[in-house]
Protein backbone atom coordinates (compact mmCIF):
# COMPACT_ATOMS: atom_id res chain seq x y z
CA UNK A 1 0.00 0.00 0.00
CA UNK A 2 1.19 3.63 -0.87
CA UNK A 3 1.98 5.63 2.43
CA UNK A 4 -1.08 7.83 3.39
CA UNK A 5 -0.80 11.66 2.69
CA UNK A 6 -2.02 13.10 6.07
CA UNK A 7 -2.46 17.48 6.55
CA UNK A 8 -0.46 18.67 9.07
CA UNK A 9 -1.95 19.00 12.51
CA UNK A 10 -1.17 22.75 12.28
CA UNK A 11 -2.63 23.07 8.97
CA UNK A 12 -6.21 24.97 9.63
CA UNK A 13 -6.85 25.64 5.99
CA UNK A 14 -10.18 24.40 4.53
CA UNK A 15 -13.84 24.06 4.71
CA UNK A 16 -16.22 23.30 7.57
CA UNK A 17 -19.03 22.49 9.43
CA UNK A 18 -18.98 23.08 12.91
CA UNK A 19 -22.08 22.33 15.53
CA UNK A 20 -22.29 23.43 18.99
CA UNK A 21 -23.77 24.34 22.00
CA UNK A 22 -24.06 28.40 22.60
CA UNK A 23 -24.87 30.24 26.18
CA UNK A 24 -25.08 33.72 27.58
CA UNK A 25 -26.86 36.43 29.05
CA UNK A 26 -29.02 39.06 27.30
CA UNK A 27 -30.20 42.67 28.10
CA UNK A 28 -33.95 42.75 26.16
CA UNK A 29 -37.15 44.83 27.35
CA UNK A 30 -35.50 46.14 30.50
CA UNK A 31 -34.30 42.96 31.58
CA UNK A 32 -31.56 40.40 31.81
CA UNK A 33 -32.26 36.97 31.33
CA UNK A 34 -30.12 33.86 30.68
CA UNK A 35 -30.03 32.27 26.85
CA UNK A 36 -29.35 28.28 25.66
CA UNK A 37 -29.28 27.19 22.53
CA UNK A 38 -27.31 25.76 19.63
CA UNK A 39 -25.44 26.68 15.89
CA UNK A 40 -24.26 25.28 13.17
CA UNK A 41 -21.95 27.27 11.67
CA UNK A 42 -20.02 26.45 7.67
CA UNK A 43 -17.30 28.49 7.56
CA UNK A 44 -13.81 28.68 5.16
CA UNK A 45 -10.52 28.99 7.08
CA UNK A 46 -7.87 30.54 5.34
CA UNK A 47 -5.41 31.06 8.48
CA UNK A 48 -2.53 33.12 6.26
CA UNK A 49 -5.17 35.42 4.42
CA UNK A 50 -6.05 38.62 5.20
CA UNK A 51 -9.50 37.42 5.43
CA UNK A 52 -9.04 34.21 7.35
CA UNK A 53 -12.82 33.08 7.81
CA UNK A 54 -16.26 33.98 6.41
CA UNK A 55 -19.01 32.25 6.46
CA UNK A 56 -22.74 31.91 7.68
CA UNK A 57 -24.09 30.87 11.06
CA UNK A 58 -27.36 29.75 11.68
CA UNK A 59 -29.23 29.32 15.43
CA UNK A 60 -31.61 29.47 17.77
CA UNK A 61 -31.82 29.94 21.93
CA UNK A 62 -34.24 29.93 24.41
CA UNK A 63 -34.84 32.56 27.28
CA UNK A 64 -34.63 30.82 30.28
CA UNK A 65 -37.00 32.85 32.79
CA UNK A 66 -39.37 35.02 30.18
CA UNK A 67 -39.90 32.72 27.91
CA UNK A 68 -39.69 32.08 24.48
CA UNK A 69 -36.76 32.57 22.60
CA UNK A 70 -34.48 34.04 19.85
CA UNK A 71 -33.41 32.90 16.25
CA UNK A 72 -30.86 34.16 14.02
CA UNK A 73 -28.99 34.19 10.65
CA UNK A 74 -25.71 35.56 10.07
CA UNK A 75 -22.92 36.30 7.96
CA UNK A 76 -19.34 36.48 9.64
CA UNK A 77 -16.03 37.28 8.89
CA UNK A 78 -12.36 36.95 10.87
CA UNK A 79 -9.38 37.62 10.36
CA UNK A 80 -5.86 36.46 11.96
CA UNK A 81 -5.38 39.24 15.12
CA UNK A 82 -1.36 39.40 16.20
CA UNK A 83 -0.92 35.75 14.21
CA UNK A 84 -2.65 34.28 16.68
CA UNK A 85 -6.10 34.55 17.23
CA UNK A 86 -8.75 34.75 14.54
CA UNK A 87 -11.25 37.79 15.55
CA UNK A 88 -14.13 39.14 13.50
CA UNK A 89 -17.35 39.84 12.87
CA UNK A 90 -20.89 38.79 12.34
CA UNK A 91 -23.77 40.97 10.96
CA UNK A 92 -27.63 39.11 10.38
CA UNK A 93 -31.28 39.04 11.22
CA UNK A 94 -32.86 38.15 14.39
CA UNK A 95 -36.19 36.82 15.14
CA UNK A 96 -37.47 36.85 18.97
CA UNK A 97 -40.17 34.76 19.52
CA UNK A 98 -42.46 34.58 22.80
CA UNK A 99 -44.79 31.71 24.12
CA UNK A 100 -47.95 34.74 23.88
CA UNK A 101 -47.25 37.00 21.22
CA UNK A 102 -46.13 36.65 17.15
CA UNK A 103 -42.58 36.62 16.44
CA UNK A 104 -40.55 39.95 16.06
CA UNK A 105 -37.51 40.54 13.70
CA UNK A 106 -34.93 42.69 13.88
CA UNK A 107 -31.11 43.32 13.17
CA UNK A 108 -28.08 42.72 14.49
CA UNK A 109 -24.15 42.79 14.67
CA UNK A 110 -21.31 41.05 16.34
CA UNK A 111 -18.07 40.55 17.19
CA UNK A 112 -16.10 37.74 18.11
CA UNK A 113 -12.64 35.95 18.85
CA UNK A 114 -12.00 31.98 18.52
CA UNK A 115 -9.70 30.41 21.19
CA UNK A 116 -10.97 27.51 20.95
CA UNK A 117 -14.04 28.32 22.32
CA UNK A 118 -15.85 31.66 20.99
CA UNK A 119 -16.37 34.03 22.98
CA UNK A 120 -19.07 37.11 21.78
CA UNK A 121 -20.79 40.16 22.26
CA UNK A 122 -24.24 40.87 19.58
CA UNK A 123 -26.12 43.79 20.04
CA UNK A 124 -29.06 45.03 17.58
CA UNK A 125 -32.14 45.84 17.65
CA UNK A 126 -35.93 43.94 17.72
CA UNK A 127 -39.01 45.19 16.22
CA UNK A 128 -41.26 46.51 18.92
CA UNK A 129 -39.09 45.61 21.76
CA UNK A 130 -36.20 47.82 20.95
CA UNK A 131 -32.55 47.65 21.39
CA UNK A 132 -30.71 44.75 22.65
CA UNK A 133 -27.16 43.44 24.28
CA UNK A 134 -26.15 39.97 24.11
CA UNK A 135 -22.57 38.61 25.79
CA UNK A 136 -21.92 34.84 26.07
CA UNK A 137 -20.05 31.85 24.54
CA UNK A 138 -19.88 29.20 21.76
CA UNK A 139 -18.36 25.91 21.36
CA UNK A 140 -17.50 25.50 17.76
CA UNK A 141 -17.24 21.32 17.49
CA UNK A 142 -16.06 20.81 13.79
CA UNK A 143 -18.21 17.63 12.29
CA UNK A 144 -17.35 17.99 8.95
CA UNK A 145 -14.25 19.06 6.88
CA UNK A 146 -13.40 18.83 3.46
Amino acid sequence: MPPANFRPVDDLDGCYVWLGPSGGAGYLDSKWDSLIGADATVMRVQEHEPLGAIGGTIGASRWTARGGGRAWLEAVAGTRLLDRTMVGASLGSVVEMSDTTHPRFGASVGVWAFFGVTPYVRVGVVDTDGAFVEVGLHIALPVYRW
